[in-house]
């Protein structure tokens, strides 16, 4: 039997629950203590007093929010100092899905510093020094009100150091520094704002010299700073270092790491240079762009396993081709041991080329994904149907499409391969099923009672019966976590995933203790949205709402429950709007608005910020609303005064109405803003087709080479437009490799004499692509050409001949054309049969109708005396 640990061996061991209870114990174990803290907590609501002074320095970053309340001065900057030395900031966001994250701290940090800060009614440079990290906890007010311009600045290089600023906070502190007449005139003057650059405007980086950027960028502790940046700042940073290098290897070179993934991709193509297989191993790079080196790369190293996943991520038909079967192998089985994810058409691809000369027999050394492309009966040579289905649970089943035969297939070959004939699915079998489990219909899920929970609550969205059957199996409470009524904040956290689905029937059961218990502990790191939240704190809510007369004495709305995140529960709506009454909530609606604010809550914030700007919001205020966003009416679009393409971001990207949209969009526009790169991105996101012809018309060809747009759901026009500016664009790459990766969104609008140049280059399109072009264009090519654009891919043509407009296609060619394919195409006419392609004829004009109707009133009269001719003849 091992010793026991001391008390400061097991410290790093202790959960977070571990240290309060044993700063509590600690904190009534010293009763000579000068300063009395009382604190309680959640476990037990045992109140513990301590002295800061006697507490270990491990046990002040576990101090909770009232433990500091009762503090002097002097006191709270001995603190701050202890807090700043042995506290670690945890840089991580809370909550995958909240829509902003405006700062790394927990509720619970926030509050600390909030209290801390409060003792204090100027800050002198020595204060803010001592105080440290604790700084964070300044409100806009205090940075405006109590920081005197010359304290401030001479106070820049310890508030830079200060971690976890919010938007509000940094853009403030920025605002108020250049106001004064800061000037940042070289890369050290920027590189000294240090966590401060993030408030930066995207305008004011702009008026910089690009000198400037390039200098700052090479400071090491400068470029640590740039990957909490916003992405709007991120791509203004990539604007100005690209816009002063030329060649995209130097670029590659100077860019910093956390920039890189935010370089357009048209400045990717290195043509006859050597770009740095180093360099690119280095940097993170999205899919689209790793596409665009991943020929000049593949073809110098001869060792895959030396690129990084990053690079790996950019795999292409074309490259497989021209590299062989063999190395396409070795390639696959790199991209195994570096976990690559690839897409649907990548895999697609890939498989054709790794089962070229047929199956290979230790398909476990190739990605998982790939097995959803292969069947049981290929993977034989290398295991057992559970040993495919095993590993198929664990891939990307999202990469087919969900209802599509080819899932469906799956599921019904997993379920015979198991021997479930019946529909009670026990838990070992579960655990092999993987997310296969996700497609089980509402039989299985009833006949398996609790069984399926663990699993299902890992899968991302349910189809209506399935999650009736859920909601059935939850309520009946036989299962192994008992009924709702007896849960815990334990059981919500086991079964988070399914919690959307919970519906008011089972969440009123649900003791309220243990709702709020999981909003304050697990919450958090839970994947559930704002929205998903909001339903948990209307059920926490009294159900009715008493009027308030006046703000309740212990409802003041303070700094301290601006910064906590359960502020939604604190207050019914009639409550919240009492409080609000003489409180701005500009400077916290970054913060606040990431909070679970059921929608009456909601509107009464928002009731507060008309009252504020009656006359329309403006741009500063736009970039804070979030969840106000879709509340507004298109006659308040119109009012708003936006002037930033980062603003029209953030705005269209959480808008999700057609007629609002275009509102702000014509908004944008009429107040004199250009749609230039920034703008298209933001636009494309899921708007793009609202965009009429005079707004097309007014993009700039070579704002194309910024953005990869994405045309499918648009009008023939829009596409027909877009392709010629695209076209424009890139026809300085026409004769490079790269060129159908920048042209290919933008295909659907290509006339046919395009489209039989691109077959002669040996660009491997897919046919989702072939069925996308426009529809004259794809009839005007011959069998010989669609292979030729088709490559690879060309036997995928068959699984589509029955799709339209690929079955229209294969009927108006010959037969003897299609044969000629060698894949098996059926459907065309045969020798001496006229083809005939129908027309598609725009309505006639009413002008044109009596023309018409005349000639079909002639027509049987000319055909007889035709037919008479004939016959005397």
């Amino acid at each position: 039997m091992g010793t026991l640990k001391t008390s400061a061996e097991m410290l790093p061991l202790l959960p977070r629950l571990g240290f309060l209870l044993l700063v509590g114990w600690l904190a009534a174990d010293t009763a000579s203590a000068e300063t009395s803290l009382c604190s309680s907590f959640p476990v037990n609501e045992t109140a513990v007093c301590a002295s800061v002074k006697s507490l270990p320095d491990r046990f002040v970053c576990y101090l909770s929010p009232s433990a500091v309340n009762n503090l002097s001065r002097d006191d709270a900057l001995s603190l701050a100092h202890r807090i700043t030395k042995n506290c670690q900031l945890k840089a991580t966001h809370r909550g995958i899905n909240r829509e902003r994250a405006p700062s790394f701290l927990t509720t619970e940090e926030l509050q600390v510093a909030s209290s801390l800060v409060s003792k204090f009614e100027h800050f002198t440079p020595a204060i803010l020094r001592e105080l440290g990290q604790v700084a964070v906890g300044l409100s806009v007010s205090d940075i405006e009100n109590k920081i005197s311009d010359e304290d401030l600045e001479e106070s820049l290089p310890a508030l830079g150091e200060v971690r976890g600023w919010n938007a509000d906070q940094s853009s403030a502190i920025i605002n108020k520094l250049l106001r004064s007449g800061y000037q940042i005139s070289d890369g050290q003057s920027l590189a000294k704002l240090g966590s401060l650059v993030a408030g930066l405007s995207s305008s004011t980086l702009r008026s910089l010299p690009p000198e400037v950027i390039l200098e700052a960028i090479k400071l090491p502790e400068f470029v640590q700073q740039l990957v909490t940046l916003p992405p709007a700042l991120k791509r203004t940073f990539v604007e100005m270092v690209s816009s002063s290098v030329s060649h995209p290897a130097e670029l590659v070179k100077r860019i910093p790491d956390a920039l890189a993934s935010y370089i357009p991709k048209s400045l990717l193509v290195f043509e006859d240079e050597k770009p740095s297989i180093e360099d690119l191993n280095r940097k993170m790079w999205t899919r689209e762009q790793a596409a665009m080196f991943f020929s000049d790369v593949i073809k110098r190293e001869p060792d895959f396993n030396r690129l990084s996943q990053s690079v790996l991520q950019g795999y292409t038909c074309a490259v497989a081709n021209e590299i062989g079967t063999e190395r396409v192998q070795q390639l696959a089985k790199a991209m195994k041991k570096k976990n690559v994810q690839l897409g649907e058409d990548q895999l697609s691809c890939l498989v054709k080329m790794v089962t070229l000369h047929g199956i290979p027999k230790d398909l476990d050394s190739y990605p998982k994904d790939l097995l959803l492309f292969l069947s049981p009966s290929d993977y034989a040579g290398t295991g057992s149907c559970k040993q495919y289905f095993a590993s198929v649970g664990k891939a990307n089943l999202d990469l087919l499409q969900r209802e599509s035969s080819e899932r469906k297939q799956l599921l019904l070959e997993a379920l015979a391969c198991l021997k479930i004939s019946g529909t009670q699915v026990n838990e070992e079998n579960a655990e092999i099923l993987g997310h296969l489990v996700c497609d089980l219909g509402e039989e299985y899920i009833r006949g398996s009672g609790g069984s399926l929970l663990e699993q299902l609550s890992q899968c991302e969205s349910f189809l209506p019966d399935q999650e009736e059957a859920i909601k059935s199996v939850i309520s009946s409470g036989n299962t192994t976590f008992g009924p709702p009524s007896v849960w815990s904040a334990s059981t919500l956290n086991e079964l988070g995933g399914l919690i959307p689905v919970f519906d008011h029937s089972i969440l009123q059961k649900i003791p309220k203790n243990a709702l709020t218990l999981w909003l304050k502990n697990f919450a958090h790191d839970s994947p559930l949205s704002r929205e998903q939240l909001a339903t948990i704190v209307e059920e926490i809510l009294p159900s009715r709402h008493k009027r308030a007369s006046g703000c309740p004495d212990d409802k003041k709305i303070t700094e301290a429950v601006l910064n906590d995140d359960l502020m939604p529960i604190m207050y019914t709506p009639e409550e919240l709007r009492a409080c609000l009454k003489n409180v701005s909530l500009e400077n916290h609606l970054s913060q606040i608005l990431t909070y679970a604010f059921s929608k009456e809550q909601l509107a009464v914030l928002k009731e507060n910020l008309d009252q504020t700007y009656p006359d329309g919001y403006p741009d500063s205020l736009l970039s804070k609303l979030g969840l106000f966003i879709n509340s507004a009416t298109v006659e308040e679009i119109k009012r708003w005064r936006i002037t930033s393409p980062n603003t029209l971001a953030f705005l269209l990207e959480r808008l999700s109405k057609e007629k609002q949209a275009t509102a702000l969009i014509e908004r944008y526009v009429a107040l004199g803003n250009p749609l230039d790169a920034t703008a298209l991105k933001a636009i494309d996101r899921k708007h793009l087709c609202l965009l009429n012809a005079t707004l097309l018309n007014m993009i700039d060809s070579n704002s194309l080479k910024l953005v990869s747009l994405n045309l499918s759901s648009c009008s023939q026009l829009t596409k027909d437009i877009l392709y010629a500016k695209a076209k424009r664009a890139f026809s300085d790459q026409h004769n490079l490799p790269s060129y159908y990766t920048h042209i290919e969104p933008y295909l659907g609008g290509a006339p046919g004499v395009d489209l039989r140049a691109l077959s002669k280059d040996n660009v491997n399109m897919t046919v989702d692509t072939l069925a996308k072009l426009r529809r004259d264009s794809l009839m005007s090519l011959t069998p010989a050409e669609v292979k030729g654009l088709l490559g690879v891919n060309l036997r995928d043509l068959v699984k589509w001949q029955n799709e339209a407009p690929i079955q229209e296609w294969v009927r108006t060619r010959k037969q003897a054309e299609l044969d000629k394919l060698g894949i098996g195409l059926t459907g065309g006419t045969q020798e001496g049969y006229m083809i005939v392609v129908t027309p598609q004829f725009q309505p006639p004009s009413s002008s044109a109708l009596g023309t018409v109707a005349m000639a079909a009133h002639l027509l049987p009269a000319l055909l007889l005396s035709f037919l008479m001719t004939m016959a005397l003849s």
